[in-house]
């Protein structure tokens, strides 16, 4: 049966959830309203489409099922699953996201890529069916990195939840339900707190940019993408596992060792962060560090796979 993923929004992020679906054989339908938005959008899919060839095209993918609309109901008509894109702001997301909720189908789940709103906010406007708003927050590329982070609001319920789950998990996402609403959900928060300590770093002189991104790509980086933080600090303390590790390292969480209020962003320290992207981008385009960055992705996914808990049999883990 053929699926039909709405998109509203053709940003990054936008662009990301459009070739991502095409390459599961599913119809696309967006709309922008931008005048450049669909020539945008294609150069973005034409650059994304190799790397999604050698991951796997579902059968029937093409860039050729995208269709472009003139108007937020016409996308919407159809729709077995709604994507929001908008800008990050909380009053534009709410009337957008209203709007959607009174043009589409009920039964229709409208997700929002918001990376820090959340939805029992969002849902505010919505008069139709308001439960059926969820966030649905994913990662970039969003074409290739599968987590995306699925946060029902007080009029959510969890039926509409596990609708939401079955229909990403077409879209092969790995879906992670919140628990409970929180400003930033899961993954930005964590990556927001290494963000903040990146910053003092290079503020207090300790390194530069190049330097703290060579301790997460040589390092930790390399663990966390097969184990994440609480299983790599449970190899730590040996065969008595968390427990151990937890009594011998447990101390060292009252001294400074991080910083997590953020410093300010003065002229320096941005000028110091600038400078020092610009110096690992050496110069390329953000095109050809996108395509690197996808080639690299690929053939970790290929990697990463083999030990997914699901290849060792632990199905239903996440």
């Amino acid at each position: 049966m053929s699926r039909q993923l709405s998109v509203i929004g053709t940003g990054v992020i936008g662009n990301g959830w459009i070739a991502r679906a095409l390459a599961r054989g599913w119809d696309v339908v967006a709309f922008d309203p931008a005048p450049e938005a669909p020539e945008r959008t294609r150069a973005f899919v034409d650059n994304a489409w190799p790397s999604l060839e050698r991951l796997g095209l579902a059968e029937g993918a093409s860039p050729a099922r995208l269709t472009f609309v003139d108007s937020l109901e016409a996308a919407v008509a159809g729709a077995d699953l709604i994507q929001e894109n908008v800008p990050e702001r909380l009053e534009l997301k709410r009337e957008i996201l209203a709007a959607l909720d009174a043009a589409a189908e009920a039964e229709v789940i409208i997700g929002s890529s918001t990376s820090g709103f959340k939805p029992s906010d969002l849902q505010q406007d919505c008069a139709k069916a308001p439960g059926r708003v969820i966030v649905a927050h994913p990662f970039n590329p969003v074409y290739l990195l599968p987590l995306v982070e699925l946060v029902g609001g007080e009029a959510t319920a969890a039926e509409q939840t596990a609708r939401a789950q079955i229909l990403y998990r077409e879209l092969a996402m790995r879906p992670l339900v919140v628990r409970r609403e929180i400003e930033g959900h899961i993954a930005d928060r964590l990556m927001e707190a290494l963000w903040r300590e990146a910053l003092h770093l290079v503020n207090d002189g300790v390194a530069t940019t190049e330097e703290v991104d060579a301790a997460v790509v040589y390092g930790c980086g390399l663990r966390w993408s097969l184990m994440g933080t609480f299983l790599t600090f449970h190899l730590a303390g040996g065969e008595p596992g968390m427990r151990h590790m937890l009594a011998q390292f447990g101390p060292a969480l009252k001294l400074p060792w991080t910083k997590l209020e953020a410093p300010e962003l003065t002229d320096e320290l941005i000028d110091k962060v600038v400078e020092g992207c610009e110096y690992q981008a050496a110069g390329r385009p953000v095109s050809e560090l996108d395509r690197r960055r996808d080639d690299f992705l690929v053939e970790l996914l290929d990697l990463v796979q083999k030990y997914w808990p699901e290849a060792e049999g632990l199905e239903g883990r996440i």
